[in-house]
């Protein structure tokens, strides 16, 4: 029945295949390839909830890994949280557990998981191609270089350890030897789907948008589920200012990760953006990041920004000083510090509220450069502005 179904999946027949797939995994709960074969067959959630399994503990597995495929990150980890407790020895578990907190962008735990694994096993190499890419988004050039040789001397044709290689040049801005190395481990497996996701990005990086687009399609027909390469393909046509096609793909990625602050401010750069100007839809997709933990404060800047331009003026000020209140806590003095600052000054100023506007206006000082410089003008401008507001008093019978 297994090889039964694999050949009906092959055809093209996957509501038949998914039918025989069931019945194999039931008849012989033991088979991983079997519920491996299934899990590609679930294309979303409401296909999981409709498979009438027998009740076994591979159950479990197939559910926790398949919640973990369709970004259902939580409800994967907490599967794997009960796995765990009945096999509490389990590499297995471990590396699901920080492979779904990876997805879940929480870095700091991945990584000390995956370190541990390390230590438990030194010549481990599955999933530490997943590692290698906490390493990259981290820029941890050091520990990426000790593990790219670990790999290299453990087993030099594993797929994942090519990939490894291919992040560590590529964090050292070799992407012509990044590429090579992504594309040696396709050759040891044409349907690793992380080489050819990171392949692109490689291709992007270079301004390669034609070998980029198709490397990321490539991606896209072994796993349609892969958020990352709908997401590049909607950065490519980004770059070739094509928002139309843009906006597909990274409605195609916010329909696999609609949690995902990152992909709803991509959309709303589209609409934002000069071809389109549909500032409504784009005030929507900003909103909607903010609800989704835009940690990085980038759809409240655009929030002000865009809310500045359409003269909305309270909604601005709103979200200018929300932005200022997280760049004081995280310590962060860039220029949207400044950009903020100067907007509320103004916005003070014009609704004569000057003790409020000199108080933004005298943080600006702090800067150098022309910040400084309108600082200075503009406090001169809220000293004659007090100066005429005390003139009007005194004169006022």
């Amino acid at each position: 029945m297994y090889m039964y179904g694999i050949v009906l999946r092959e055809n093209g027949h996957n509501t038949a295949a998914r039918d025989i797939l069931v019945k194999s995994v039931d008849a012989y709960p033991w088979n991983w390839s079997a519920w491996l074969e299934l899990q590609a067959l679930c294309m979303d959630i409401s296909t999981l909830n409709s498979l009438e399994l027998k009740d076994h503990w591979m159950k479990d597995f197939f559910l926790a890994s398949t919640y973990l495929e369709l970004q259902k990150n939580n409800e994967g980890l907490q599967k794997y949280a009960k796995l765990q407790e009945v096999f509490p020895f389990s590499e297995y578990i471990l590396g699901q557990i920080a492979s779904g907190l990876y997805n879940s962008r929480e870095y700091d735990q991945a990584e000390n998981l995956y370190s541990d694994m390390l230590r438990y096993d030194p010549y481990r190499v599955d999933g530490m191609d997943i590692f290698s890419n906490i390493l990259y988004v981290k820029e941890s050039f050091a520990s990426l270089s000790h593990l790219a040789h670990r790999v290299f001397s453990t087993d030099k044709y594993r797929p994942e350890s090519c990939c490894i290689i291919g992040n560590y040049y590529s964090l050292k801005g070799q992407h012509e030897k990044a590429v090579l190395y992504f594309k040696r481990a396709l050759k040891l497996n044409k349907n690793y789907l992380s080489a050819w996701t990171l392949m692109g990005h490689e291709y992007v990086e270079m301004k390669n948008t034609p070998s980029a687009i198709d490397t990321y399609r490539r991606a896209v027909d072994i796993n349609p589920r892969d958020y990352r390469a709908w997401y590049g393909l909607g950065q490519t046509y980004e770059i070739l200012a094509l928002p139309n096609y843009a906006l597909y793909y990274y409605r195609q990625a916010a329909h696999l990760r609609p949690d995902d602050a990152r992909m709803w401010i991509a959309i709303g750069n589209c609409y934002d953006s000069g071809h389109l100007e549909m500032f409504d839809a784009a005030i929507k997709c900003y909103l909607l990041a903010l609800r989704n933990n835009d940690n990085e404060g980038i759809a409240m800047h655009k929030l002000a920004k865009l809310h500045s331009y359409l003269k909305h003026h309270d909604e601005a000020a709103h979200f200018y000083k929300m932005n200022l209140e997280r760049m004081e806590k995280e310590h962060n003095d860039g220029p949207e510090m400044m950009d903020a600052l100067y907007y509320l000054a103004n916005y003070y100023k014009h609704r004569k509220d000057f003790e409020a506007a000199e108080m933004y206006c005298s943080r600006l000082l702090d800067y150098g450069g022309p910040a400084k410089q309108n600082a200075k003008g503009l406090l001169q401008e809220l000293k004659s502005g007090e100066n005429l507001a005390m003139d009007v008093e005194q004169t006022t019978p």
